[in-house]
Formats: C-alpha cells, structure tokens, sequence
C-alpha cells in the first residue's frame, strides 16, 4: 500500500523559511508525479506546486512563485518543499499527494494518493 507521510511543518513569524518532507513507500517512487496542496480554514484545497517524475519539470501557483522550491530526491524516495519569505496568508495544512500522470496537475481531485497533511503557521 502507498504511503506519503509529511514532515517539517510548523510556527514561523511572516519573513522566515521553513521546509516541508514527503516520503513514500510502498512503491516505485520515480514513477510518480508529485505535488504539494494546501488547505487553510474554510477554504478550498488548493495547488502550490509540482514536480514531474524526473525533477526537471516544476510547476507553482502564481501566489507562491518565486518563494517556494519544490524538489524531489528520487533514490531517497522524498519530496521537499522549501518555503522562505513566509506570509501570514501562507497558513494552511500542507498536504503532499501524487498521481501516475501530470494531466491537469493543479487540480487536487486528480490526486489519487494523499499525505495526512503537516500544519504550517505563520505569525504576523
């Protein structure tokens, strides 16, 4: 059975880094397409970024670009997302998920695997 388990979140004052692990087990890790999500209180899930199987592709949304990198290292089986220039409206559960294919890769429902989320605060 796939497993995605995150780690690294935590408090943070707005301006600061922090850096966020998913690790995978259960199968062939380089095979998937991967992909960081938030969900803040009484909103919607949504996409922050992704990476293709390789690592050569990445991909953000518009509020996180040029703030956050996502990475992967394929022989330890572990997804990162390193966060700097933290903002209060960064605040969310982080949740990393992956997918066989990178079709529509910012929408949360074509995720089929997901983490249980690592919660990610940022004071103002």
């Amino acid at each position: 059975q796939v497993q995605l388990v995150e780690s690294g979140g935590g408090l943070v004052q707005a301006g600061g880094s922090l850096g966020l692990s998913c690790a995978r087990s259960g199968r062939t890790f380089g095979s998937s397409f991967m992909a960081w999500f938030r969900q803040a209180p009484g909103k919607e899930r949504e996409f922050v970024a992704a990476i293709s199987r390789s690592g050569s592709s990445t991909y953000y949304a518009d509020s996180v670009k040029g703030r956050f990198t996502i990475s992967r290292d394929n022989a330890k089986s572990t997804m990162y997302l390193q966060m700097t220039s933290l903002k209060p409206e960064d605040t969310a559960v982080y949740y990393c998920a992956a997918k066989m294919d990178s079709s529509d890769y910012y929408r949360a429902n074509g995720y089929n695997n997901w983490g249980q989320g690592t919660q990610v605060t940022v004071s103002s």
